[in-house]
């Protein structure tokens, strides 16, 4: 069996991409917008997504309509069955 040597691997900086969507989903945890209005997440994503513009200017505007699409999926609430499943049904 073949040992690994943790010093031969070389880790690959996160993409422009990868930066944003992080950044964005950390603004996310700390802003509160997860608790806001639909009104209030649609501004603030507005806002947020101008900032992530001006921040990341190399990315194209199809890679930032991912990464807010991103962003609104995670906000959005969890729907959950109104009534329980059970075994046997």
């Amino acid at each position: 069996m073949a040992s690994r040597n943790p010093g031969n691997r070389t880790e690959t900086p996160p993409s422009v991409f990868e930066q944003a969507r992080d950044e964005l989903f950390s603004h996310i945890l700390r802003c509160g917008v997860l608790e806001a209005t639909v009104d209030h997440q649609k501004e603030w994503f507005d806002d947020t997504m101008d900032y992530l513009s001006d921040r990341y200017d190399t990315l194209p505007n199809n890679e930032l309509g991912r990464i807010r699409r991103l962003g609104e999926q995670y906000c959005r609430p969890v729907i959950r069955n109104s009534d329980p499943v059970t075994a046997g049904s």
